[in-house]
C-alpha cells in the first residue's frame, strides 16, 4: 500500500502549495494514506521566532484545515494529521500536553536541532565537524527514548553537511541503527533529495553506507516523502526508488504506523 506519513504545509515557510493541493496530488499519485506531519511549533521561554515552522497561534488553523480537508475527501483517501518534532527536553512535556489536548494522530522525530533551535543551529547545515556529529548522535539516541515518535525522519541527516561517510560516521550511525532495533522504532528511507543529489552529484541522504549498516543491525524501514511542494506526491518514481532500495538490501519495510489512542 502507498503511504506517506511526512507532509508539511506553507506554514513552515519553506514549502509550497495549499494544503488542499497536498491530498489532491496525493491521490493523482495512487496513494492511500495521507499524512501531514508539518514541523511543529514550540512554547519557547523566551522571545526567539523560529524561521522554519509554524508560529503556535498558527497550529488550530493547520488542525482544523486537515481535519476539514479529511472528511472532504473521506471517500477517496484516508488522511491523518501530525507533527514533525524533535527533542528538545525542557520542551517535551509541553509537547506532550499538546498531543493530548489536540489529540494527534501521529508524531514524527526530525533531529534537527541539538536541544533547541533557540541555540543551537541546524544539523543538516552545520555538521561539520566531530563535535557537531557527537552532538547529532547524543540527541537522537535520548530522543529514540522518548515513547512518542511513529520513527525516526531521515535518521542519515547529518551526512548533508559532513559530506564524507568516515570511521565517525560509520561508528555513529551503528549506534542509532543498534537503538533503532531496540526500541522498534522504525527508520525512514527519506526519498525527497534524491532528485537533487543526483543532479548536483552531492553526497547527500539517504547515504548508502548509513542503509548498508541500517540492514546489517536488522533495523525496520517506511519510506518518506518529507514532501515540501505538492508535486512531490505526484511523480513517485523516487518513492517507488525507495521501495526497491529498502527490498535490495533486504530491509523489513512497513506502510503503516501505529496512532495515539485516546
Amino acid at each position: 500500500m502507498k503511504t506517506n506519513y511526512h507532509t508539511h504545509t506553507a506554514r513552515c515557510h519553506h514549502a509550497v502549495g495549499s494544503d488542499e493541493d497536498y491530498v489532491q496530488s496525493a491521490i493523482a499519485g495512487g496513494f492511500r494514506v495521507l499524512g501531514f506531519s508539518d514541523h511543529t511549533p514550540w512554547k519557547y521561554d523566551s522571545p526567539f521566532v523560529p524561521e522554519v515552522r509554524m508560529m503556535l497561534d498558527e497550529l488550530p488553523g493547520y488542525l482544523a484545515s486537515v481535519r476539514a480537508l479529511r472528511e472532504k475527501y473521506r471517500d477517496r483517501i484516508e488522511i491523518r494529521v501530525g507533527l514533525e518534532c524533535e527533542y528538545f527536553p525542557e520542551y517535551m512535556p509541553w509537547l506532550w500536553e499538546t498531543i493530548r489536548r489536540e489529540r494527534l494522530d501521529y508524531v514524527i522525530f526530525g533531529n534537527h536541532f541539538y536541544e533547541s533551535d533557540e541555540r543551537y543551529p541546524y544539523f543538516g547545515m552545520h555538521t561539520r565537524t566531530l563535535e557537531m556529529l557527537e552532538m547529532y548522535e547524543e540527541s537522537v539516541l535520548k530522543g529514540m527514548e522518548a515513547g512518542m515518535f511513529a520513527y525516526l525522519a531521515h535518521p542519515d541527516l547529518f551526512i548533508n553537511s559532513y559530506k564524507t561517510f568516515d570511521e565517525h560516521c560509520a561508528r555513529i550511525s551503528r549506534r542509532i541503527c543498534r537503538k533503532a532495533y531496540r526500541t522498534g522504532l522504525p527508520l525512514e528511507y527519506n526519498v525527497s533529495l534524491l532528485g537533487y543529489r543526483e543532479e548536483r552529484g552531492e553526497v547527500m541522504f539517504p547515504h548508502p553506507d548509513f542503509w548498508k549498516i541500517a540492514a546489517d543491525e536488522g533495523c525496520t524501514a517506511i519510506v518518506g516523502m518529507d514532501a515540501h511542494d505538492n508535486r512531490m506526491l505526484e511523480n513517485t518514481v523516487f518513492y517507488e526508488r525507495g521501495v526497491r532500495a529498502l527490498r535490495e538490501l533486504n530491509i523489513k519495510t512497513i506502510d503503516t504506523i501505529p496512532y495515539f489512542s485516546y
